[in-house]
Order: structure tokens, then C-alpha cells, then sequence
């Protein structure tokens, strides 16, 4: 079995963007889930092309190694999982992400930059909203340096295991 394959079937977590906006973000949040050993899904509609010049910039020479899956819509998404637990990632909960005692496989769903998730779904998934505890001047934490948050955790609960 090749290094790159053995790789791949190691994955750890999954990392969702909902219709993504700024390019720069996603392509840091690739590079970051390659270090990670995630995968990175991305739910269309996105605001750039996916060969953004500012994406592959920010992935570096990394980007054609991200586990990447595009979808759709949401719906298309679900039908992909396997039973894996799914956290939505919101300002708009009092649940903070470092109490949930995370899995490999779980899934974590960040929204748009501009706007966040959906009501639907934050009133769809209201049981399994996750929280970064913030400063009340500030409305959001950058998308990338929250992904990078919670994922680290999730990771740091796996003792990092997955890494080596």
C-alpha cells in the first residue's frame, strides 16, 4: 500500500463549509485539514471558483492533496454520511465545543462568512449546535481560526493519535 493511500484511510473528522465565500478561507482551511488528516467538504453554492488563484495560494502546494468532496446542496451531503454525529458551528448557541467528547468521524458544519448557517437549519439541528466562547464586542472568530479551533480539539481528545 502506497504512503499517499494509507493516508487517506486514516482520515480523522470531517470539515463542512456551507456556501463558502472568500476563497483565502477555504484554501487556508485545506491546507489546515491536510495537516489534520479531515476531510474538507464543501457545499455549493460557493463564491469563487474552485481553481481561485487566491485558494490555491492560500493551500500552497498542498492543495492537490486535500481529501476535497464538493456537493450540491445539503441535502446531497447527508446522503453521503454513514451514520456519523454531526455539530453545526454557530455564534448563535450557548453549547461551547470543548464540553462534547468527540469521535472519529464526526462532523463539523461551519457556515458562510458573511452570515453564518441558516435558521432552518440552527432550528433543524438545535440539539447538536457548538459554540467558540468569545468577548461580546466581537460577533464572529475568523472561519479559519475556528475550524482550526474545534478541529484541534476534536484532535487533542484523540491524543493526537492520528497524526503519526
Amino acid at each position: 500500500m502506497d504512503k499517499n493511500n494509507d493516508f487517506k484511510e486514516k482520515m480523522t473528522f470531517k470539515i463542512v463549509l456551507y456556501q463558502p465565500e472568500i476563497p483565502i478561507n477555504t484554501g487556508n482551511i485545506g491546507r489546515l485539514c491536510l495537516g489534520a488528516n479531515a476531510e474538507l467538504h464543501i457545499i455549493k453554492p460557493m463564491r469563487f471558483f474552485i481553481n481561485d488563484k487566491y485558494l490555491k495560494r492560500a493551500g500552497m502546494d498542498y492543495w492537490d492533496k486535500v481529501q476535497l468532496f464538493i456537493h450540491d446542496d445539503f441535502d446531497t451531503f447527508l446522503k453521503s454520511l454513514n451514520n456519523n454525529r454531526i455539530f453545526f458551528c454557530t455564534t448563535k448557541s450557548t453549547n461551547s465545543y470543548h464540553i462534547n467528547q468527540y469521535k472519529i468521524g464526526d462532523v463539523f458544519v461551519f457556515g458562510p462568512e458573511s452570515r453564518g448557517l441558516p435558521e432552518d437549519m440552527l432550528n433543524k439541528y438545535k440539539n447538536d449546535l457548538i459554540t467558540i466562547p468569545m468577548h461580546k464586542e466581537i460577533r464572529s472568530i475568523n472561519l479559519c481560526n475556528s475550524v482550526s479551533i474545534i478541529l484541534y480539539e476534536a484532535l487533542r481528545q484523540q491524543n493526537f493519535s492520528f497524526l503519526v
